[in-house]
Order: structure tokens, then sequence, then C-alpha cells
């Protein structure tokens, strides 16, 4: 085997770690916490049982994630095949696993599996995610207990992969086992398989590869949407096929551990930190939205994949230790999300972090998990499923850890919780996610703002919410589909029986606020979203308030938060007119801690002066039309990190030195030619010529629509390539990058 290469490479290295153990049960039950205890005396680290370096800091984990040509990912999938599969499954295929592959390789590789895990396929894929879920949970939900990974987590899992492959459930067994023989077989590539396990897991491996490469070739001709059917049929240019039988077969059994176990996981690992941050839970419960940022905050705080792995191609440097050309190197991921240099309060469990996916749990770059859309679709709806059915669900005191020892994935095989079986029935009688609600009460809260007053004509409770939430309301129309509009919640949000919104009438708007102007009265029907919150008020001691015109919504329900928390605020309050700002009255009784700023009788309100001084904690949050808030980010730029807190009406505009201008585009593969607009983007001209390009994110941040420039300089604006690399100007992200403004043409190696 080439599993440890004993006998090619010295075990001495210094400096070596010695309170780590990647099979001990420190390590099992918290990677992290693990890491940590030896991260500062030692961040870059010798490990002898895996015979390779063990980076632990953020900054030196990027390092070695964005230089691919330095730090080489191709040793990743160099396991050593028994000599009797060779023949049919050579070493060379297993190094074609995409995580084991360098570019160009990689990027051929990821662009035609790509095409079946697109973002926009996978959001599409939501309701049907949520309807598994609830059939998974009918099943168990009388019993009142579960091992809620095999039970749920990992059967929701596989039955979404499945459906993605197009496989029926003959396959479920095979598709199961396949999941962990192949996590066992990249981990052999670093850690020992010995036998007789090592023959059990090439058998079963190889044999479930043989049984995807007939349905491959099944599918080689289909026009299917299901991924085996669009990687099958994906054609080279000169009419061949992309890639290989064996590949694709391969690829797919990579799917099959990644989309399943990993989400399974980081699902369960969620149970487990919510039980332990009862607040989070609850949070999440009343607001629905929030989910996403549970899984977000999971994975940042508990990676599926402890580790990734890179081999050095040259002599180097990190954190002072020399690692030679040829040495294997382990990104230790969940280190590097819990690096206090780059994460504050690293270990606390906080769904409501500024910054939710600033974490490397997908890694990061080239190699930046293709998957990934997929996993947060699943497991967000897949959370918020459970907890909507059995929300008293919690894990069984002293359960006792149960994992899969593997070091690269660490995989927990059960999970057993327990809930009250009274939650069946609770559940089938919770309300729906939007609320029929009336207008009990309408005033006119200034001279162009109307304030409503909603609730159950039966005076029933609402659903919970806190201060800084909106809510979606569906505004008649007519005949035709309603206008949908978001506003903030301005009263008090621990009165439960009523919601209160203030409406500014926009007489060059879209139509949503004339129409509430005209049309809603006290007594209408209009229906109304649960409560959402992406203004969320974080704990502090002080607190500044800036508001401009209709921006006071939020702000009010936030003093009042402010208030019961004890916590010292002043509120700056700008508008046209004093006539036109609403609400004056309610903030007549706060005295001077309200300072109250009509444009016509003192001008604009004085941000250089409000923010000129940082305040020792204290955060500011803001509200109100777009120069306001683009000027409190001026002003505040000397303030701590995530001080300022904004709430916008619009998306920010992209600023730009100079106007974007129309270029052209040689696709030289087809020959083809075509202009790329000022106000798009290569990707979107490319898709409307008929061209085969493929993408992601659509924000320069994963990879994916990567293309090789034979000629041109580009304008580069993606996250992927280092400055080195946007300066020799070999390839592009075609979703954000264009042309230099002084370049007509580009030519691209498609």
């Amino acid at each position: 085997m080439t599993v440890l290469q004993e006998n090619v490479r010295p075990m001495g290295r210094c400096p070596v770690a010695h309170g780590f153990d990647a099979m001990g049960d420190d390590y099992y039950a918290d990677p992290a916490r693990h890491l940590a205890e030896v991260r500062d005396a030692t961040p870059v680290f010798w490990y002898p049982y895996l015979n390779a370096w063990i980076v632990t800091t953020r900054e030196d984990c990027l390092t070695v994630l964005s230089d691919w040509q330095t730090y080489s990912s191709a040793s990743n999938s160099a396991a050593d095949v028994p000599e009797k599969h060779r023949e049919i499954y050579p070493p060379e295929l297993v190094a074609k696993m995409i995580v084991g592959q360098d570019p160009p390789g990689h990027t051929d590789a990821r662009s035609v599996a790509q095409r079946g895990f697109v973002k926009e396929r996978m959001d599409r894929l939501q309701p049907e995610i949520e309807a598994r879920a609830h059939r998974i949970i009918d099943r168990f939900e009388n019993k009142g207990s579960a091992n809620l990974l095999e039970e749920y987590s990992l059967e929701l899992t596989t039955q979404t992969i499945m459906a993605l492959l197009g496989l029926g459930y003959e396959h479920e067994a095979m598709l199961r086992q396949l999941r962990d023989d192949l996590f066992a077989v990249l981990s052999s590539a670093h850690e020992p398989l010995l036998e007789p396990k090592r023959s059990q897991v090439w058998d079963r491996f190889v044999a479930a590869n043989l049984v995807l490469r007939d349905i491959v070739d099944s599918r080689r001709n289909s026009d299917a949407d299901d991924i085996i059917s669009v990687m099958a049929s994906a054609k080279q240019d000169d009419g061949s096929w992309a890639l290989p039988t064996p590949q694709i077969a391969l690829h797919v059994s990579e799917f099959a551990a990644a989309g399943t176990d990993t989400t399974a996981q980081a699902m369960t690992n969620a149970v487990l930190f919510l039980a332990e941050n009862p607040q989070a839970l609850q949070d999440a419960i009343d607001e629905p939205e929030l989910w996403s940022r549970v899984f977000e905050e999971t994975v940042r705080r508990r990676p599926s994949s402890t580790f990734t792995s890179r081999r050095a191609t040259r002599d180097i440097e990190l954190s002072g230790v020399k690692i030679a050309a040829g040495d294997m190197i382990w990104i230790a991921l969940a280190s590097a999300n819990t690096d206090p240099e780059h994460v504050d309060r690293p270990f606390e469990f906080d769904i409501h972090r500024p910054n939710p996916t600033d974490h490397l749990a997908f890694t990061a770059g080239r190699h930046t998990c293709l998957g990934n859309p997929l996993a947060r679709v699943q497991g967000t709806t897949g959370l918020r499923v459970l907890f909507e059915r059995l929300p008293s669900l919690r894990p069984d005191e002293n359960d006792a850890p149960d994992f899969l020892k593997m070091a690269l994935l660490p995989v927990r095989r059960s999970l057993n919780v327990h809930w009250d079986v009274a939650d069946v029935e609770r559940s089938r009688e919770r309300t729906i996610r939007t609320l029929n609600l009336q207008v009990l009460e309408r005033t006119e809260a200034s001279d162009c703002v109307a304030t409503l007053t909603l609730g159950h004509p039966d005076g029933g409770q609402l659903p919970h919410w806190k201060a800084g939430a909106h809510v979606d309301v569906h505004i008649p129309n007519g005949e035709l589909d309603p206008y949908v509009r978001q506003y903030s919640l301005s009263s008090d949000s621990e009165e439960r029986s009523t919601y209160r919104i203030g409406v500014l009438k926009e007489v060059s708007g879209r139509g949503g606020s004339a129409a509430v102007h005209e049309r809603l009265v006290a007594g209408s029907a209009v229906t109304v979203s649960w409560p959402r919150n992406n203004f969320r008020l974080s704990p502090a001691g002080k607190y500044l308030f800036i508001a401009g015109g209709i921006g006071i919504t939020p702000i009010l329900a936030m003093i009042r938060e402010a208030e019961r928390a004890g916590a010292d605020w002043e509120l700056t309050y700008g508008g046209r007119t004093r006539t036109s700002m609403a609400f004056l009255d309610e903030l007549a009784a706060y005295g001077d801690r309200v300072t109250v700023v009509p444009q016509d009788e003192f001008g604009h309100v004085d941000l250089p002066g409000l923010l000129a001084e940082a305040r020792a904690d204290t955060l500011v949050y803001a509200c109100g039309p777009e120069p306001l808030l683009r000027a409190a980010e001026g002003h505040a730029a000397h303030w701590p990190k995530d001080a300022l807190r904004l709430e916008r009406f619009a998306p920010k505009p992209v600023e730009r030195t100079a106007p974007d201008s129309p270029f052209e585009v040689e696709f030289a593969e087809s020959g083809t030619v075509i202009e790329v607009g000022a106000d798009e983007t290569i990707l979107d001209a490319a898709e409307k010529a008929g061209l085969p390009v493929i993408s992601s994110c659509k924000t320069g941040t994963c990879g994916t629509c990567e293309t090789p420039i034979l000629s041109g300089q580009a304008d580069h604006r993606d996250s992927i390539l280092s400055s080195s690399e946007q300066e020799a100007n070999e390839t592009m992200m075609i979703c954000v990058s264009r042309a230099a403004g002084s370049c007509p043409r580009l030519v691209l190696g498609r």
C-alpha cells in the first residue's frame, strides 16, 4: 500500500503536537476544540500516525487551498488498488476522483459534473425535499424515539441523491454501502486500511462501480435530467463523449458519499448543538428563515470533513515550519473555522453571526464542494421540517458516542433522540406559514404614512417575532396577481395578538404602496407571511439608532427591546419635514434620547458628528433611504468590524470607477463570436447564444465557470484567482469578470 509510505519518507519531523490524537475520544467528541488545544503552540505540526503535516490556522489553510500548483490535490486519490482489481479498476482511474485532481483535469471533470448540481436546480428541488422529509417523519413520529442519523438524516439524503441520480429503490442498499466504502477508499490514501477489511471494501466498491457502468452506458443518449444522464450524454465539440464510462461511475460513487453522509452528519450535529443552545432552537422555530443559519453555524463549528489534504510540490514554509517537497499536508478545516484570529467567540454556537457563510466547511477555491448548493438546501429544509413536526425532539442523555473512526472523516453512526408524542397532534393543528388576517385599525401616522394594525378576526395569537422582523403582505390588485411587498413590524414584539406596519405612499413606486393606501381599510382581509428577520437586534451594552423616513418602523420595535434589556440607547431620526415623519408622538415619550431632525428645519442628519468617534460596546443600527445608508457606511468605516448594521429598501448598488462597456468574446473551439453588453455578463450572453457554458454561484466564488483566456486582457472580478494568477491572465470566471476597458475582444478557449 501507499498508506504511510514509511519506506519512502522518514517519519521524524519537528515540531510535533504531543497532545493531539486523531484516534482519541477527545478528537471525535469535538475535533475543533481538540485542535485548538495545540494550535497556539504548534500552528503547523508533524503527525506521525498520518505521516503528514497538519495546518491549523485559517491564514495558513487558505494559503494551501488557494495555490494548487504548490499544494497539489493529486495525492487525495492515491489509494492502493488491490492487484486482483487493477485490470478493471486501474490506479490511474482512482486518480481521476474530482477531489484528487488538479487543473486542467479537475476543471474538465468538474465542468461536466457541475451540470447536475447548479444552484437553480437545487433550489427547484426544495419542495420535493420538504415532501420527502414529511413522509419520512410520518413513519416514526408516533414512536417517541429514533436513531435520528439512520432513520431520518441518512434516509432523507439517500432518497434525495437517488432521485437526483435517477436510481430506483432496488439500488438503495448498494448506494448506502457504496457511501461507506468510498470514504474508506479515500481515507486509505492516508490512513491504514488493513486486511481483511481492505479486500472486503474493494470487492464491494468495484462490484458497485461495475453496476454503475452498465447504468451509465444505458443512458448515453438519454435526454433525461438526472445527474447520471446529464453526465453520460455530455459530449465534446467533436461529438465524442465528454467523459468515459468508468470515470462517470467513479464520480457517481463520489456523489453517493458526499451527497448523503456529509449532509446527514451536519443535520445530526445540528440537533446536538441546538440541544446545548435552546435559545437558538427557539429563535429558529419562531423565525424559520434562521434555519439556514443553523445549518451554516453547524458546519462552521463542526464541518463533516474535519480535514482536506494536499501534497507540497516544492519546499515551502508555513508559520515558520519548513515543509519539504513531497510531504503531505492536512488542512484542518475545523480549526480554521474556529481560529480566534478570524472568528469572534469561535466556540459559541451563534446563529446570528453577521457573515454566516464565512467558513471553510465546503473548502475554498477550485475544490469548493460542487454539491454545496444541494447540502445547503437539504440541510436547511431537513432541520426546519424536523422541528416543525417534532419541536420537543432532544438527544437522549448519556447516549454513548458512536463513530466510525477515520481522522479525515469522523463518521457518526448513530444519535438516539426522543420527543413528546403530543407533538404529533400539535403539528397537525399548527397554522400554515401564511396568515389570513384582517385590518383591525388604520391610522394616518403622517401626511404620507398609513399604519395598519393586523390581527386574527377572532383575536387569536400570532406567531412570535423579534425586533427587526418584517412580513410579506399580499395586497389585492384587482383581477391580477396580488402585489407582494415587505414591511417591517413596528409594534411591540411582546404583543402577540396584533402586528403593526407602516406604509409610505411612494408616488413613483411600483404600485404596491399606492394599493395599500387606496384599498386597505379597517375590515379589509389581507394575507400575511409569518415574520422573517434579517435585521435582528444583537445584544449590546449601548445602541445608536439612525432612522431616515419610513426607516423608523423597525427601529421603533428595537427601542422597546433595548429598553427591556436595560441597554443604553439613543436615536437620531431624520425626515423631509416634521409632518412627513411618522410616530413622533410615540417617540416623544423617550425625551432627550430621541433627536428629531426635519430636513427643512435643520438640514441633513449630522452623520459625521454622530459617527466621528467609535464607541466601545456600541452597535449602530440604521434604516432608511440608500443615500443615508451609504453615508453611514462611509462615516463608520473606522468603527469595529460589524458594529454598523443596516437594512436597505433595495440592493446595494455595485460601485465602479468607470462604466462598463460592451465588448466581444470569441469562443475559439466553436468559432462563435458574441457581443457582451454593458449590463450583462459573458455567461449571460453565452447562454443567450446557446453556447454550452455552465455555472453555479454566479458570483465568482466557486470556480465552476473558469475558462481559459487565449488572447485579450480580462478585468478580473472573481474571488478565486490569486493576484498572481489574475496578473498571469490565463483563465477567468465568466460569471463576473469582463474584458478590461482597453480590450475590445477576448478569445476564450471554449
